[in-house]
């Protein structure tokens, strides 16, 4: 069932992704905001948890982000600013998600990251507890993950006894690191985090990388797979990057 809350005045191609966040308003990338988070839902990429967020369009060190609200819950009300510490910058104080220092550490050290999905997609997970058999990319849609996707290992900076979750400024940082100057990042036994320099980007990079590790899983079933070169990646990324939109306003019109 299609939900009219976001959709009534979220931009469409012509507006947000093509105008970049410094000629958007506040009201539209929160309201790309908004549909992105149930985006992420409707295709299965977050369920109750997970977060995605993007960079503030007036404060390059500060991002937007829900309260702790389910995905799929998310409304303009719900979108909150908050500063690289990882605190509210004005207004009454909301619910924050424990791992918002994920988003606030990555754009720290990322001035290129406009955006961060954070999820615990189902077939993605698998690749972050089996050593020896990376996510790499094997059909056209995700030459995004030929430079890898590194595994945190969350006991070299908390030890064996955390929670798994990024809930300190130190993990993050941690987490930030591992990260590099790359796409994905995967946690260990946890989920993974996906960047871009976008919002749209960071949406789609999240949703492909979920099918590749299903493809490669079920590829795998079947013997050794064939996966892209680095020149085959580079060209797919061009290819796909310049019809992003056409996936966007697809998902858009199926929440």
């Amino acid at each position: 069932m299609k939900s009219t809350e976001p959709t009534s005045s979220t931009p469409t191609a012509s507006d947000v992704g093509n105008k970049g966040s410094s000629a958007a308003t506040m009201e539209e990338v929160i309201n790309e905001l908004v549909a992105a988070n149930r985006i992420l839902y409707r295709q299965g990429v977050v369920d109750a948890y997970g977060h995605v967020s993007t960079r503030h369009p007036h404060i390059p060190d500060a991002f937007l982000i829900a309260s702790s609200k389910a995905p799929a819950l998310v409304s303009p009300d719900h979108i909150i600013e908050l500063g690289l510490d990882g605190q509210e910058i004005s207004g009454i104080p909301q619910s924050l998600y424990l791992e918002r220092f994920i988003h606030a550490e990555i754009y720290r050290v990322r001035p290129d990251v406009g955006a961060i999905v954070h999820s615990h997609s189902p077939s993605v997970l698998p690749f972050s507890v089996v050593p020896g058999v990376p996510l790499r990319p094997i059909c056209h849609m995700s030459g995004f993950l030929a430079s890898g996707a590194p595994v945190f290992e969350i006991r070299d900076t908390a030890g064996d006894g955390s929670d798994l979750l990024i809930s300190t400024p130190k993990l993050g940082q941690a987490l930030a690191a591992t990260l590099g100057n790359r796409s994905v990042v995967l946690m260990r036994g946890h989920g993974s985090t996906v960047v871009g320099n976008n919002l749209r980007e960071a949406v789609f990079q999240a949703i492909y990388t979920e099918i590749n590790a299903r493809l490669q899983r079920e590829a795998l079933a079947l013997g050794t797979p064939v996966f892209l070169t680095a020149q085959e990646s580079a060209a797919c990324v061009a290819t796909v990057s310049a019809s992003m939109d056409r996936a966007w306003n697809l998902w858009i019109d199926q929440i």
